[in-house]
């Protein structure tokens, strides 16, 4: 089969949570370039029709699910309603939050919030699109979004600590090995994508912090772009990516290799 067959997602349905901005409309483009309709999460309403307006300009199908993804209850009739559309083949779980705050002045509840939305969240959406779709046809892929301060300390001198946010990305991790380990027996791909430092809505304060400090971190000395996580989800997505399960894939710039 010729590499652009492999890579082609003409047909499929994808699920991408979080995906009204940032990485995860980066990652809609990229799925809905491959050929897939995707239909896409987020709190607000207006936030996903402006998203979804912008993929149909590219020629992108799209699909706006308003959705609390904190609210574990939310998960399954959300689910249920993109699956309405076509059986989800690719779930991308990116939704998420951060908090910054030193250990011994960290609020309980504010480790809830980003446990329950980077974690618990992830758990029961694959929960749920394994149940309804994937299991069922012995067929899907679920991407995972990490991140590089979920395989290193991440602790940077003049700026506030980020550990729960840390340790849930870390249990991303752990998450897709374990995941897909389990699911492998049912020729379903788990893979996790850890992105490095990208400007997005949940960064922009930490980059105007510490400004070209960020973008030297990493050994080739930038930050990531808007194409950057594109060639990887493209893979993992697809059929390219069929013998790749259970891995954990940083897109960092080099960050984690020093």
């Amino acid at each position: 089969m010729s590499l652009r067959k492999l890579l082609d997602l003409s047909g499929r349905t994808a699920l991408v949570t979080g995906g009204s901005r940032g990485l995860g409309l980066q990652i809609a483009e990229a799925l809905g370039e491959m050929g897939a309709r995707v239909a896409l999460t987020a709190r607000k309403r207006d936030e996903l029709d402006e998203a979804c307006a912008h993929l149909e300009s590219m020629g992108i199908q799209s699909r706006p699910l308003v959705c609390d993804m904190s609210n574990p209850a939310a998960i399954a009739p959300m689910v249920e309603q993109a699956a309405s559309w076509g059986a989800i083949d690719i779930l991308v779980n990116n939704a998420g939050t951060t908090w910054g705050a030193d250990m011994l002045e960290h609020p309980l509840e504010a480790w809830k919030k980003v446990i329950d939305l980077n974690l618990t969240a992830m758990f029961v959406a694959s929960q749920e699109v394994g149940k309804r779709c994937m299991v069922p046809r012995r067929r899907g892929k679920v991407i995972n979004i990490a991140s590089v301060l979920g395989m290193v300390g991440g602790g940077d001198p003049g700026r506030p600590g980020t550990i729960a946010y840390n340790a849930s990305k870390g249990g991303v991790i752990s998450f897709t090995r374990s995941l897909a380990a389990e699911w492998a027996k049912h020729d379903i791909n788990v893979n996790a994508i850890a992105p490095g430092f990208f400007p997005t809505k949940m960064t922009k304060g930490l980059m105007e912090m510490m400004g070209d400090q960020v973008a030297r971190k990493a050994p080739l000395n930038r930050v990531g772009s808007a194409e950057d996580l594109k060639g990887i989800v493209a893979v993992l997505a697809s059929d390219a990516g069929a013998f790749i399960t259970g891995q954990t894939i940083a897109v960092d710039g080099g960050y984690t290799a020093v």
